[in-house]
């Protein structure tokens, strides 16, 4: 598909149509970068996105314990300087 560009002030911009969007995800923001003489126009990773998915996996495989089990006092640090 050709598309023309759009003066926008002093930037063109491009009309991308809304079947490219939805396939490609794309929403009000995204990330743009060039890379060589192309540009790479990307969706947005949302915060901690697959989190929930990595969590559950950890489970299934029993990788989910705390790191530190073994620590059942607080240090002097914890109980002197920490500040909730």
């Amino acid at each position: 598909m050709r598309a023309n560009l759009v003066r926008i002030g002093n930037s063109r911009g491009i009309r991308i149509p809304k079947a490219f969007l939805e396939e490609c995800r794309l929403s009000d923001v995204v990330d743009i970068r060039r890379v060589g003489n192309r540009i790479e126009v990307r969706p947005v990773k949302q915060t901690r996105q697959g989190w929930s998915e990595a969590f559950r996996a950890m489970a299934e495989h029993a990788d989910d314990a705390l790191l530190d089990r073994g620590q059942t006092r607080a240090t002097n640090w914890e109980k002197e300087e920490w500040r909730w």
